[in-house]
């Protein structure tokens, strides 16, 4: 492909990546007229409507923001930004609020008082949810409807990000597979890098290829060693691709984590990097790794958590009378592109929201529900950020350079996932991660999801010591004068050569 319609009619529009709760938050609350690209438009396919416990705030008694900034930090493992960190849990109140207000059926309790689930790592119930583990999918839905009514809110659908066209480090228009688009403003919200893992819980198609287009482009990226392992993913040979996540709000309603053995070798509230990797090694000595759900605190396991149960029931498994085999599976990437507390990135014009970008609020270790909260409260700043600007900032371009072998750039394909499994997994160590780097720096070149990966291999092998959810066997030290560490893609270019 080397030439693509110019969309004149979105010409200088903030056009939005993704269709997502990062994607959602921004564009119902920009003022101006957008344009979302993605390929379905009602969250298919997005981490965001997969979400089962809920979103953290502080809004319970004797809880406070400053509590939950507390927690936060404990969980990041001493590399979160703190000023952040207060920011976001400052706004969490008025986060659940705007919920409210867009139509989120969040579960009350009999008083009518918003009702809270515990999760691990919280000193306090602060998770506010819907539909008992069904809050993404009710968010997205709710969310999708608002948009709807939105005339300033447009689509193209289904279509999909190609490349960025950037001069100077300023964005100046974006080739999609429905034309290019002459425009300074764009938002990144294309999710996650687990589907580049063999064992995942989020949709297979998130495999960071929009990440690899940004940092080709010469965008910035922060703490993409720091990879997050789910504990509890339901183990099971009947499901292949993305397995069923087992929340953690499960633990926190008393369901514990016992070996074939019926030995409990956790304290199944502990953070959830030490959880994982505590079931880990369980695992690899050749035992079993179960929850046991019958004795729960607030009632029968099918009547709290429905969509689990009929992930479990799918696979021949009642977990109102069985214990549920479980394993880690990669569910969250902490790092991504590096951006202020604005959304902006190192590229003037473009931001980036959800888990593509790295604000520093989840640090070495995200905690538990924060994700959902960072999102809806960042596509707040983004949009009101981009409303300014829109004041200030015109864009008048009708030529475009030719857009040169991005399909075979973009392909999804992806033959590496073992290999992602076992030298960037829970346990990391040099010669794993030069192997890795060696097989897949060839394919940097040729591949986005490559180019992903192989940074996030250069970041694992360059932080030689273990801090959340990044853990290395050689070494097993924390080294406390260690700081985030930014990449770009002069990094690699030496060894990509």
């Amino acid at each position: 492909m080397t030439s693509l319609p110019l969309l004149t009619q979105y010409t200088g529009w903030p056009v939005i990546i993704g269709s997502g709760l990062a994607a959602y938050s921004t564009a119902l609350h920009l003022k101006s007229p957008c344009l979302i690209i993605a390929p379905h438009i009602g969250g298919e396919g997005t981490s965001s409507a997969l979400a089962q416990g809920g979103m953290s705030a502080a809004i319970g008694p004797n809880d406070s923001p400053e509590c939950h900034a507390q927690d936060t930090i404990k969980a990041g493992a001493g590399l979160c930004d703190e000023d952040i960190v207060r920011h976001f849990t400052n706004a969490g109140p008025k986060a659940v609020e705007t919920l409210l207000k867009w139509g989120v059926p969040l579960t009350r309790k009999e008083n009518g008082q918003l009702a809270l689930h515990l999760e691990a790592a919280h000193q306090h119930p602060r998770i506010v949810f819907a539909g008992g583990d069904q809050t993404g999918s009710l968010i997205m839905k709710s969310l999708v409807k608002m948009a709807q009514k939105e005339e300033r809110i447009c689509y193209l659908t289904p279509h999909h990000l190609l490349d960025f066209f950037v001069e100077d480090n300023e964005l100046k228009g974006l080739w999609t597979s429905a034309g290019y688009i002459a425009t300074n403003k764009c938002i990144l919200a294309t999710g996650s890098i687990g589907g580049l893992y063999t064992h995942t819980t989020i949709p297979l198609n998130n495999r960071g290829c929009a990440l690899g287009l940004a940092l080709k482009s010469g965008a910035e990226a922060i703490n993409l060693e720091f990879t997050q392992f789910h504990p509890t993913a339901l183990k099971t040979d009947k499901i292949k691709g993305r397995l069923p996540l087992i929340s953690e709000a499960v633990r926190g309603v008393g369901a514990l984590l016992l070996t074939n053995e019926g030995k409990r070798f956790i304290d199944e509230l502990a953070p959830r990097d030490i959880v994982g990797r505590a079931i880990s090694f369980q695992i690899s000595q050749g035992k079993e790794v179960f929850l046991h759900t019958q004795n729960l605190n607030k009632g029968r396991f099918s009547t709290i958590f429905p969509g689990i149960t009929a992930s479990c029931l799918a696979v021949g498994l009642n977990p109102d009378d069985e214990p549920i085999p479980v394993q880690p599976a990669m569910h969250y990437h902490m790092g991504g592109l590096k951006v202020d507390k604005h959304g902006r990135t190192t590229i003037s014009g473009l931001w980036a929201n959800g888990e593509v970008a790295c604000t520093g609020f989840h640090g070495a270790n995200r905690l538990a529900s924060n994700s959902l909260l960072e999102a809806l409260i960042l596509g707040k700043w983004i949009a009101q950020d981009i409303d300014y600007c829109s004041d200030h900032h015109t864009i008048n371009q009708t030529r475009y350079p030719p857009l040169k072998n991005q399909i075979a750039f973009l392909s999804s394909d992806w033959a590496f996932h073992s290999l992602m499994e076992s030298h960037l997994g829970i346990i990391r160590h040099e010669e794993g991660l030069k192997e890795f780097l060696s097989q897949i720096l060839p394919e940097s070149k040729k591949n986005s999801c490559a180019l992903t990966a192989s940074f996030i291999a250069w970041a694992a092998l360059n932080r030689t010591e273990s801090r959340g959810s990044h853990w290395r066997n050689d070494y097993l030290q924390t080294n406390l004068s260690a700081q985030r560490l930014n990449y770009s893609i002069t990094d690699l270019k030496t060894l990509m050569e």
